[in-house]
C-alpha cells in the first residue's frame, strides 16, 4: 500500500532518486507513461526528465 502511495502524490517539483522510487514500468514515466525523455548529465548523476510532465528522476 506504502508503494502505491508513492507513485499516487507525485510531486512534478521534485527529483526523485530513482533507488528510492524505481519506474513502475521500466523506461516508461511513472505519471503518463511516456517514453520519450529529455536527458541531462552533472556531478556524477544522469538526470532524466519526462518531455511530457518533465517527472524527473536521477537513475
Amino acid at each position: 500500500m506504502e508503494q502505491e502511495d508513492k507513485y499516487a502524490n507525485i510531486d512534478l517539483t521534485k527529483i526523485y532518486e530513482y533507488s528510492e522510487m524505481p519506474d513502475k514500468i521500466s523506461g516508461r514515466c511513472d505519471n503518463c507513461g511516456s517514453v520519450k525523455f529529455k536527458s541531462s548529465v552533472g556531478g556524477g548523476k544522469f538526470l532524466r526528465e519526462c518531455n511530457n510532465f518533465g517527472l524527473k528522476k536521477n537513475i
